[in-house]
């Protein structure tokens, strides 16, 4: 993990504020505030720290939880899982795997045919529309 090696003052300046307390300090934004939860626009989420492509728009679904959900990332390895949870709620944190920037959490109640949903923050991703 995390094969891109920046200081802490490159990704503020790289970031924006809330992109950077969201990607590389484990924030969270708020439900319903974010620019993909209600998005439905076809394309590749990337990530919005090194631009790895992490989810296709044909898995995101709908969950009801003001997050952009998934069911599986693009590819297996473009993520990886960390069951550190500072604050005690059970929940599995997803990660880029090629820059280690926090996306959100993965839990087991969503849709076939992965029984998956990631649950991860708009700020940590750009959408690369098709």
């Amino acid at each position: 993990m995390n094969d891109i090696d920046k200081t802490d003052e490159e990704w503020r300046e790289q970031l924006t504020p809330e992109q950077y307390e969201i990607c590389r300090k484990g924030g969270t934004e708020p439900a319903f505030t974010g620019e993909y939860w209600d998005c439905h626009d076809i394309g590749t989420y990337r990530c919005v720290c090194c631009g790895a492509p992490l989810f296709d728009s044909e898995t995101k679904y709908e969950s009801g939880t003001g997050w952009p959900s998934f069911w599986q990332p693009i590819e297996e390895e473009a993520v990886e899982y960390s069951d550190e949870d500072p604050l005690g709620m059970g929940r599995i944190e997803v990660v880029c795997s090629n820059c280690g920037a926090h996306l959100g959490h993965v839990f087991e109640d969503g849709p076939a045919p992965s029984g998956l949903r990631y649950c991860l923050n708009s700020a940590s991703l750009a959408l690369d529309r098709t």
